[in-house]
Parts: structure tokens; sequence; C-alpha cells
């Protein structure tokens, strides 16, 4: 009864987030947990956005056998150029080519000779395009992050229920080496009972997002708008995927807060001419963002993003429960009651947790490169749940809830790191689903 005017206000704009949280089913909408894919022994794909991130993507798909490309999509003709010459390299037909505006996508997802579409746009049209493949009956893998609102994490679950299609984000990072490798150990019980992980994006992007090609031409400008983890999913997907994230357990609430926006003002003022225009860009974004992630089953996860600061690659990628803790960069490890007080290396585990995929597909995975083989195991694995008709290992629960930090942090930095509700995604089979 004694709050004040200013805290009535704070707490009326949450509202939004809480009321997310509680999306009833519509109508005529399935769950898609547990759906398998229709067995399709023949893949056939369309590709939207073919730069840089596109065509790395494209070449992982055409190295695995039983896949053609029916169509490409992109508005930059050198884009396309370059594509249509790695298809004749590779040995496999022209694909039709979609180029005339940004509406392009619309008659590629309406062919009815495509069965799963690859998105690798930027960020803002990933989801307008998702929405529109499903609708016309596609399955949809759709580059990170997925979406960057809540109601858009929203319109890609209701969409994949509606429509019977799968909307799987590339979260290339849960299929690199140490990481399936250490789930396979976490899930054998040698880290006991989980309590905590840690997670980040910390990765210098100055050079890319001063760029006059590729993503320098839109990456910036979301440090012109928004305040929070623009980037949550390369560390956040690992530790999701340890500690059974919606199977099991679920994200419940987090708190965010950011630095000072220093670090891409002074990059630029250091490398860029004095009547440069984007010398008069303004950055909202702090360098660092760090936010704390509280599950419903207790334990925490550290999350952190920082693009514009001079530091080392670091996702952290830290697990840790009752019997002992792992991290990354460097990888190391600890489990009581083998040794010394110290840490040891992760190599006495690789006979016995060394994921199939890396011991079979691992030398033409490290040959294709793509992050050091991941992009390569992962889409691997995915053509394979197609081919076989299988569940796909991420579905759009996933792609949602690990995206779902980026608003969420926007929003408890906004507002004096006041704690942020997650939606339930899955509306309650969370704790239900195996993992």
């Amino acid at each position: 009864m004694n709050a004040s005017r200013r805290d009535l206000l704070r707490f009326a704009s949450l509202a939004p987030f809480a009321a997310a949280a509680a999306q009833a089913q519509p109508p005529g909408q399935k769950s898609m947990i547990g759906v398998p894919f229709d067995k399709k022994p023949l893949v056939r794909m369309g590709f939207i956005g073919v730069g840089g991130r596109g065509r790395s993507q494209l070449q992982n798909f055409t190295a695995v056998d039983g896949v053609s490309v029916t169509a490409l999509c992109d508005i930059s003709k050198e884009s396309i150029d370059r594509s249509a010459k790695m298809l004749d390299k590779a040995g496999l037909p022209a694909a039709t080519v979609y180029s005339a505006g940004d509406h392009a996508f619309e008659a590629l997802c309406k062919r009815e000779d495509i069965d799963l579409i690859c998105i690798a746009t930027p960020w803002n049209w990933h989801v307008p395009m998702a929405v529109y493949a499903m609708t016309h009956g596609k399955h949809v893998v759709v580059e990170v992050p997925a979406a960057n609102t809540i109601q858009e994490c929203w319109d890609l679950v209701n969409t994949s229920e509606k429509t019977g299609r799968h909307c799987i984000q590339l979260e290339n990072c849960c299929y690199g080496y140490n990481e399936m490798l250490i789930n396979n150990l976490v899930h054998d019980g040698v880290l006991g009972e989980l309590t905590h992980g840690g997670a980040a994006y910390d990765h210098d992007l100055r050079s890319i997002l001063f760029s006059a090609e590729g993503e320098g031409m839109w990456r910036r400008a979301e440090h012109w708008k928004r305040n929070g983890n623009l980037y949550p999913t390369h560390g956040l997907g690992p530790v999701a995927k340890y500690m059974d994230i919606n199977r099991g357990d679920r994200f419940e609430y987090m708190v965010s807060m950011s630095s000072p926006a220093l670090s891409l003002a002074h990059y630029r003022d250091s490398t860029t001419p004095a009547d440069d225009p984007r010398r008069k860009e303004t950055y909202k974004c702090g360098d660092q963002n760090t936010s704390l992630i509280k599950t419903a089953k207790g334990r925490i996860i550290t999350l952190e993003h920082n693009v514009s600061s001079p530091e080392p690659y670091d996702r952290i990628n830290m697990i840790a429960g009752t019997k002992g803790i792992f991290k990354d960069y460097p990888a190391r490890i600890f489990v009581d009651g083998t040794g010394k007080d110290e840490w040891g290396p992760i190599d006495p585990y690789k006979a016995k947790y060394e994921h199939p995929f890396w011991t079979k597909q691992g030398e033409l995975a490290r040959k294709l490169g793509g992050h050091g083989g991941m992009d390569f195991i992962m889409v691997y694995r995915l053509i394979q749940c197609v081919q076989q008709g299988l569940v796909p290992d991420m579905d759009v629960y996933d792609a949602a809830s690990w995206s779902a930090p980026a608003p969420l942090s926007e929003a408890s930095v906004a507002h004096g790191s006041a704690p942020q509700q997650f939606p339930d995604f899955t509306r309650g089979h969370w704790s239900k689903r195996d993992a």
C-alpha cells in the first residue's frame, strides 16, 4: 500500500512479460515435442541468405549425401554467383535463383519441391522468413538468434505448432567436440547432481562491426538501439543441454546489467577518418552484459555478452555439480576423489565419452572447417534426422527459450536489473518430458 508511483509504474511495465509466460495453447495447435520428421531419404533444400554464413552452411549441407539444393535466394548478385560456383564445384545441378527484392524469398517458400529451408539473413528477417516458410509447409532451420523479441519467440512456437513444421535454431556450439563429450560425461553422472553453469559470447567483433561488407552492413546498428545480451545462444545452448532445459528443468527468471558503452566509439575514433559519417553514431549497448538465470530446479547460470572489447574469444562453457566441475578455455576438469586438488586435462575421458559423431565424422568435419568442425557435425546430424524420420535434437521450444535472454536482458537492464520471468514456451510439458 505504501509503494511509490515510480515503483508501481516500474512493475506495471513488467506485466507483459508475466502475461507472456502464461499463454495458453490456441485451439487446433499441437505440441511439437517428440514429433519426428517425415522420413525423406533425399532432402530437397532451399537457402535464403547466401552471404558469408549462408555459403558456409551451403558447403556443409552439400557435403552430406542425400541433399539436393533446389533454390537459392539473396539480394546480392555476388553472393548468388559465388554460391552457384560452389554448387557447380560440388557436382550438383544449378539451383533456381530468387533475387528480385527483399520479398523474393516468398516465391522460394511456395515451391513444392523443397522439404527444408535454411535461413541465414540479418536477425530482423529471421522470424518473418521462418513463419512464412512454415506456413507454406516447409521445415525451417534458422541462424542464431532465432528471434529478437518475446513476441517473435511466441510467433515461432505458435506457427510451428499450427503447421506441424519444425523450426530449429542452428546452434552449432552444441555440436562442438568438447561440448558433446562433456554432455555425455555429465549425463553419465561424473559431475554428480548439477548446481550451476557458466556461458558467454565474448568475441572481439570490432573489425567485423565496422566492416563495409557482410555483417558490418547491419549488425552494428543493433548497438544503436538495444542494451543487453544481443547474442546469447552460443554459450547458453550447450549449458542448456547439460541441464536438460525443457526436458525436466527450465529457465525460470533472469536479472541482467550492462557496463558503459565505450569500446565501439573508442575503436571507431582510433581507426576511422575524422569526417567518417560513422563518427556521429551513438552506441547504446554496454560493452559487457552480465546476466544471471535461475532455473526451476534452483540451478543458476551466469551468462555474458561482449563483442566490443579487446579480449580473447571465450564461451566459458562451465558446468558444475556435487562431484566436480568442468571449465573450458582452456578445457580442464576436476572430479572429487580422483587425485590432487587441482585441475586436470579432459584427455583421460575421451576414450569413454567422445561422441560417436566425432569418432566417425570428425576427420571430414575438421577438413571442412566451420568453427573447428562443429558446423558440419550439426548439419550431418540434422540431415540424419530428416532422412531417417527421427525427432530432432533441438526444437522450436529450444529456439525460443535460448533466444529469450536477449529481450529479457534488455528489459532487466532498462528497469534497474529487475527480475524478468521466462515464458514457458512448452506450456508445462518441460516437467513431463524425458531428457
